[in-house]
């Protein structure tokens, strides 16, 4: 099962190993940690994410462990949406209710929008808004791509998705 935890460490050497150790005890297969060592909670800790693959049944003793050494666990679970993929829109996107376009993805439950920029060069000038949209699995990608395509053509935006190369 993948597994994603938000932790929370001390700004001293050796935290971050030290938080990853009853992962590997517990067999976990680590995916990626990003640790925003730049970017401190108001309590002066260093916030960091870890993705990992390992048994569900093991998050408790994990969580546990850390709490033990100190580590605090902001928010441990399963990492349901896996798959994720870039999308641009161009066009009038505010006056054609972004709300409403990020619900309709949002309200699928396979699928939500987690990232969004936006630039907005002139009041009568299209906008352009970058999007990330992650969902539970590749069918549920394709299934969210086809509702913003939908969305895209009821409001006339211009919806840009990204060319997959085939792998021979």
């Amino acid at each position: 099962m993948r597994l994603s935890m938000d932790l929370e460490l001390q700004d001293v050497p050796g935290q971050l190993i030290m938080a990853l150790q009853p992962l590997k005890d517990n067999k976990a297969n680590i995916i990626s940690v990003v640790h925003n060592r730049d970017r401190k909670t108001p309590t002066g800790m260093i916030p960091v994410r870890v993705v990992v693959e390992m048994d569900g049944s093991k998050i408790e003793i994990v969580k546990i462990q850390l709490k033990e050494t100190g580590v605090s666990v902001v928010r441990a679970g399963e990492d349901r949406l896996i798959e994720k993929v870039p999308v641009v829109l161009v066009g009038h996107i505010l006056h054609s209710d972004l709300g409403d376009t990020i619900d309709r993805i949002d309200s699928t439950g396979f699928a939500e929008v987690v990232d969004l920029d936006l630039i907005m060069p002139g009041i009568e000038e299209p906008s352009t808004a970058y999007l990330k949209i992650r969902a539970t699995g590749k069918d549920e990608i394709q299934k969210a791509l086809a509702v913003l395509r939908a969305v895209g053509a009821e409001k006339k935006l211009l919806v840009i998705e990204p060319i997959e190369a085939e792998v021979a």
